[in-house]
């Protein structure tokens, strides 16, 4: 008697939990619709251009002139800028501003130890066997570099600090445990060293689970990535639905409060296990290709965010170059060039 009054008490408890989070998910999904326009942004990266054997520069002005990005996520690669101990490197960076400056593009631009591409933390060579004190206080040197030198650009929209910090399950080696604490600190440097700009903290969209990124950033960004590969099962394509990315985002607003959030890493490149320059054409295009990458842009459309940044550009770029424009062209439609008077929007995004 006892055991069936508390299966049926477990039962209907079941049911109550069930149809909350139904109606929390139907509620999500009715209260967001389908965005009418997405602005379509860009990420890009020297190293992975120079990987790609890439005039870095050329195909940076091809991004700009030809495909018409106005929106762009740069990285200021720790090795790039501070090759050696208080030598400073900026003329590559400062030329990628510029552009953006001068054709009246925003900029997000990535700092810290883990930053966009492989291998995910990028740390100069003289700094890797310092004492922890002494590799925090090098750290602190090149953000202030950094920060000093671009926060009066008026390109700059915001700061992303560090690139899915959270996401500890990969690239373990190269970038050891998560040490929140000192994630925290940084984001208060940051803050400190500039307080007009907002700083954006991101998270794995396939497998993060979002809490830790969301609630720090004052701007919160995801990656979508449809087609993936690992060494367990090889290429495969996402199980999750689009819809599971609107559903997280209303269950962080209801946690943490509304906050403007993006998404920042929309993958339209081949996932691979050896670099593109070394793999087989014909793969490279099984694994991407024009059919897939209109897939990849309507499966984002449905997770709702109405600001977008590709990945792969480079990619396509080395394509064309190779006489196959198909990724090129497919994707410029996304992007519109503005008039070249005046200057990005810069104040909608600020932190109050």
């Amino acid at each position: 008697m006892h055991l069936r009054r508390f299966l049926t008490r477990t039962l209907y408890l079941f049911a109550f939990v069930c149809a909350l989070a139904g109606g929390f998910i139907a509620y999500a999904l009715f209260t967001t619709p389908l965005p009418e326009h997405i602005t379509y942004g860009m990420s890009f990266s020297v190293p992975y251009a120079r990987e790609l054997g890439l005039d870095w520069e050329e195909a940076y002005r091809a991004i700009l002139d030809d495909l018409g990005v106005r929106h762009l996520r740069l990285a200021a690669y720790w090795p790039m800028v501070e090759p050696e101990e208080g030598v400073w490197q900026f003329s590559e960076l400062d030329t990628q501003v510029r552009l953006a400056e001068e054709r009246g593009a925003s900029v997000i631009l990535a700092i810290g130890r883990r930053l966009p591409r492989w291998p995910e933390c990028h740390v100069p060579g003289w700094v890797a066997h310092y004492p922890e004190a002494e590799r925090q206080a090098a750290l602190q040197s090149y953000l202030t570099a950094v920060v000093e030198r671009y926060r009066e650009s008026p390109a700059l929209l915001s700061w992303q600090v560090e690139n899915e910090p959270f996401l500890t399950v990969y690239a373990r080696e190269q970038c050891g445990a998560l040490d929140a604490k000192a994630l925290d600190e940084e984001l208060a440097f940051v803050r400190k060293l500039d307080p007009i700009h907002p700083v954006l903290v991101t998270d794995s969209g396939n497998l993060g689970l979002w809490y830790g990124a969301y609630r720090r950033g004052d701007r919160f960004g995801t990656s979508v990535y449809v087609y993936l590969w690992n060494e367990a099962t090889g290429a495969f394509r996402t199980f999750l639905p689009p819809e599971m990315y609107v559903v997280k985002r209303a269950l962080m607003q209801l946690l943490f409060g509304r906050k403007d959030a993006l998404l920042i890493e929309l993958s339209g490149e081949p996932w691979l296990s050896t670099p593109i320059a070394t793999t087989d054409l014909t793969l490279q295009l099984e694994r991407m290709n024009a059919e897939r990458f209109t897939e990849v842009v309507a499966y984002a459309r449905r997770t709702r965010f109405g600001t977008q940044y590709l990945w792969g550009a480079e990619w396509w770029y080395w394509l064309k170059e190779r006489g196959r424009p198909e990724l090129w062209d497919h994707a410029r439609p996304l992007y519109v060039v503005p008039p070249q008077e005046g200057g990005p929007e810069r104040n909608t995004l600020h932190r109050t």
